[in-house]
């Protein structure tokens, strides 16, 4: 796609959407920059409590009286493929409302953001008949039967790093399996979903099974899970967040949860790699893509001692390369980050991690880009022990941390020693080794010879430890929005 003129896109009043519609919010009013040039775009309306309440009770009633839940599956699964072929049809006006206010350059939307989500919904769509309960072994003059059945209202709540990815994560499994959401993405990133709830009324989803509120987590995430009539909470954001969702959670249910959490991920790289470059280019493309903005950012680089150096200058070279410009030019390689302050974060760790006695190799500060867009250059610091702020925190941004080991027992120590389990990188040529490493490493998710997810729907994602709980994609995020119901049948 060519460049696009971000100061011609026109947003459509009215951010929230209830009950099939658009509706203008009657909270406070938001403004909303964008990240590549700091400029205001637009004004988020924020849900009222009155609205939050409205959107749930309207879930809730659809879920009961639109037939979705009790529907054919089949004619379920037939509504979500017409959403996505529609997501599909319409994928530069989305990928462009996607790019001009997040993160997302207009490259990477429109050949995977969209694409993918379409074919995620897609994916779920064919679960819809393909899972059931099962028939219990009993006495012969029984009959023992699991039902599976949606909960209901399912909340979710969506993070700002690939908006309408996130949210459609969320969105598929649940409505899928017959449950009615309310969406809450985040105020950083609110239009462009608005636009995908709007197709998935053209594509016929009852009105009220797919709402979005808006606003931020105080004031209007944390009403949405309390809510009585929520029967499930699923979010992705932070760690800290995560532990509040699932104390209002505790206290208003309980509720079930899936929680995608915060993550510090290894890469461990192995003297007998066959292809370094290749490798340092997984490496290198695991902590810059989306600038680093990713939970499975692989933002430890744990490497033998004796490749390390020529590890760290393949890398670096490849960090140099790298162009910092707005999201809506094709030409950019190098995302910007969220927000000033976000920018402004991730500035001080590296800062005081330098200042503590960490090695600057490449980058260290804020990268040039177009006036008050907030980009960093790819950063690598080395000579850091395991206390360093930059190898514990979650920084969110490209900055590399390395660490090297001799021993294999060595490496696998360094990468666990970490609060957090969300995921992991191998690269090696010994399977043996790849294979030891794939037990030994407490992540959810393990990538040998390579980094990051693909289209492989069927896996599912979720972390160990301080990443979370539970699972989005695969037959388990489809799972987790069913409840299981038993039934002893005797004549």
């Amino acid at each position: 796609m060519s460049v696009f003129d971000p100061n011609s896109l026109t947003l459509p009043t009215g951010s929230n959407f209830i009950n099939g519609a658009r509706v203008a919010g009657i909270g406070a009013e938001i403004p909303v920059r964008r990240p590549s040039d700091g400029q205001v775009y637009g004004h988020l309306d924020s849900a009222g409590r009155s609205q939050v309440d409205a959107a749930v009770q309207g879930a809730y009633d659809a879920y009961r009286n639109s037939g979705w839940a009790k529907a054919d599956p089949r004619q379920r699964m037939r509504v979500l493929r017409r959403w996505a072929d529609l997501l599909d049809a319409h994928i530069n006006e989305l990928a462009a409302l996607e790019a001009v206010g997040s993160t997302r350059t207009i490259a990477e939307a429109t050949a995977w953001d969209v694409p993918y989500s379409a074919e995620c919904i897609r994916f779920y769509a064919e679960f819809a008949d393909k899972v059931g309960g099962e028939v219990a072994a009993t006495t012969p003059d029984k009959l023992g039967l699991t039902i599976t059945e949606p909960y209901g209202v399912v909340a979710a709540v969506a993070p700002w790093n690939l908006p309408i990815v996130m949210a459609v994560w969320k969105l598929a499994p649940a409505i899928a399996a017959g449950n009615s959401v309310v969406l809450k993405p985040s105020e950083m990133t609110p239009f462009s979903i608005v636009r995908v709830a709007e197709l998935a009324i053209q594509a016929g989803l009852p009105a009220g099974i797919f709402n979005i509120v808006q606003g931020d987590g105080r004031s209007v995430g944390d009403s949405l899970c309390r809510h009585p009539l929520v029967a499930k909470v699923t979010f992705t954001g932070s760690t800290r967040t995560g532990a509040a969702i699932m104390t209002a959670c505790a206290e208003t249910g309980p509720k079930p949860v899936t929680l995608e959490l915060g993550g510090k991920s290894p890469q461990l790289v192995f003297a007998d790699c066959p292809d370094m470059d290749k490798t340092a280019g997984i490496v290198a493309r695991a902590i810059t893509l989306n600038a680093g903005q990713v939970c499975v950012a692989g933002s430890r680089l744990i490497v033998q001692e004796s490749v390390a150096g020529q590890v760290v200058d393949l890398i670096t070279a490849r960090f140099r390369a790298l162009k910092a410009a707005p999201t809506w030019d094709p030409s950019s390689t190098l995302s910007p980050i969220i927000s000033h302050p976000q920018l402004d974060r991730i500035d001080g760790i590296v800062g005081r991690t330098v200042a503590a006695g960490a090695r600057l190799i490449t980058g260290g500060g804020r990268a040039a880009g177009p006036q008050d867009g907030s980009f960093f250059q790819p950063t690598i610091l080395a000579d850091l022990d395991a206390a360093a702020e930059a190898v514990r925190e979650e920084i969110f941004g490209p900055v590399l941390t390395v660490q090297t080991f001799r021993e294999e027992e060595e490496a696998l120590a360094l990468a666990n020693d970490t609060q957090y389990g969300l995921a992991a990188g191998v690269h090696t040529g010994d399977v043996a080794r790849a294979l030891r490493a794939v037990r030994g490493l407490e992540a959810g998710t393990v990538w040998v010879n390579r980094y990051g997810r693909s289209n492989d729907f069927m896996l599912p994602t979720g972390g160990f430890k301080r990443s979370g709980i539970g699972k989005d994609l695969g037959r388990e995020a489809y799972m987790a929005n069913l409840k299981v119901k038993t039934a002893l049948v005797e004549f």
